[in-house]
């Protein structure tokens, strides 16, 4: 096929607005692949669909194009018995739902090969808190991910070589190019390796806020739907839920203490209230979607069921473990997380109720405390962090703005000010919001 084409060509073809042929989408991911397509054609084909934008159908074969350039794992002969299921998030500040999502649905049947990411932007990611955890190995071989999910129901490990080569080389290509805020190229990334991952059923977090990349609800749905769209087209049952990113989740941001957060979350009550509402509508929209349960109330129920038996909590040790992980972490999370030897209660200036927060700033203070990175080669403090974080409507005259965790007194000083200037305070708290706000199934992209 490669003779028929020329790279040049079809990037004019794109650039001026026209639709590709599928032929044509397929011819350019190969070449991607195999590094016959130059960097400055990747580059300009990016570019062109960033501003020309593709219709479902392309982004439906740019998404399977992009999920065969490398291996597809198929759980057909591992004698599961029930679904092959995941969740994706968007990103945001302290979204630590992965860390209990993946072994709530394994207590309930279902089986999750989850591929996360690391920390992007004011975000933290996934990969960053399980290092947090001694001896947790987020590199395993296929052969090392596939025993995980068998033995423990679940897995969270980083994406592989193996796994949609193609858009590892393009999504290095788009952060170098200013073409990563594109929604044909975000729904290609993200879904091609989910559907590497042999998935039958796609939950999609996608978040709004001041703390979220979509700050705009409008935007948000628009990515929603492309995703949803893309994914059902793809053979895939994908529905997305639409949750408020206006403050951090839950109450801790950082590396270990998030994971602090999940285990006492996944062994204890009580349990943060919005954290909790994301996690069971989660969990209870893939059990749906799956054919676990027939209904929401029904899945939400088995959720909680897992969480009050221990039995997700024992998954989570499970996994921990077959990822060569310190499974005793379950019982005495202080015992193996690192501690940041600072740690600074931050006290409001003046008296009043958080009326707004700024939940991205919150992000960045993180960052610079040594949490997040700067540079993609950059080392992650997995102890330092916020705990304890105010929630819009607390009194700040009965509870700290934040506990900062720290490596050093400047440090710590320096993240009080910026959690300072993150959170408003006024005389009437705002009125509640939900923190689902929408969902999109399949029969509203049909």
């Amino acid at each position: 096929m490669g003779s028929d084409f020329l790279p040049q060509e079809i990037i004019r073809k794109k650039r001026d607005g026209y639709v590709l042929d599928d032929d044509e989408i397929r011819f350019v991911i190969g070449a991607l692949s195999d590094g016959s397509l130059s960097e400055g054609q990747a580059a300009a084909f990016a570019m062109a669909v960033f501003f020309r934008g593709m219709n479902m159908a392309e982004r439906v074969t740019l998404t399977q194009a992009m999920t065969r350039s490398g291996d597809v794992l198929d759980w057909t002969d591992a004698g599961f018995s029930g679904p092959v299921v995941d969740k994706h998030s968007t990103g945001g500040v302290g979204d630590k739902i992965s860390l209990m999502l993946a072994p709530m649905l394994a207590a309930c049947g279902a089986y999750v090969p989850m591929i996360s990411g690391r920390g992007l932007g004011h975000t933290g990611g996934t990969l960053d808190k399980l290092d947090s955890i001694p001896g947790y190995n987020t590199a395993p071989d296929l052969a090392g991910f596939r025993r995980a999910v068998t033995d423990a129901g679940c897995a969270i490990i980083g994406q592989t070589e193996e796994l949609a080569p193609a858009d590892g080389r393009l999504y290095g290509i788009r952060d170098v190019t200013a073409t990563v805020e594109s929604i044909p190229l975000i729904t290609a990334s993200i879904l091609s390796k989910k559907l590497a991952a042999g998935l039958d059923a796609l939950v999609m977090d996608v978040k709004f806020g001041n703390g979220a990349f979509a700050a705009k609800l409008e935007d948000a749905v628009e990515l929603a739907r492309s995703i949803v769209a893309v994914g059902n087209g793809a053979g895939m049952q994908t529905s997305a839920l639409l949750t408020d990113m206006n403050e951090v989740l839950g109450r801790t941001a950082g590396n270990g203490v998030e994971v602090a957060e999940a285990i006492a979350f996944l062994t204890q009550t009580p349990r943060d209230a919005r954290l909790e509402d994301v996690t069971l509508a989660l969990v209870a929209e893939l059990l749906v979607l799956a054919g676990v349960h027939e209904t929401i109330d029904a899945a939400r129920a088995a959720a909680s069921g897992a969480l009050d038996s221990g039995a997700a909590a024992e998954r989570f040790g499970r996994m921990v473990e077959c990822l060569g992980g310190v499974r005793s972490v379950v019982d005495d999370p202080a015992q193996h997380l690192a501690a940041a030897p600072v740690r600074l209660e931050v006290h409001a200036e003046a008296d009043g109720v958080a009326t707004a927060i700024d939940t991205r700033r919150l992000g960045v203070a993180v960052v610079q405390l040594g949490g997040g990175r700067t540079r993609a080669d950059q080392a992650v403090d997995h102890a330092v962090g916020l705990t304890d974080v105010i929630a819009l409507g607390e009194d700040a005259r009965t509870k700290p703005l934040a506990v900062v965790h720290a490596r050093t007194d400047a440090a710590a000083a320096a993240a009080a000010e910026a959690v300072r200037a993150a959170v408003t305070l006024g005389d009437d708290a705002p009125g509640a919001t939900p923190v689902v706000v929408r969902r999109l199934g399949p029969e509203d992209v049909a």
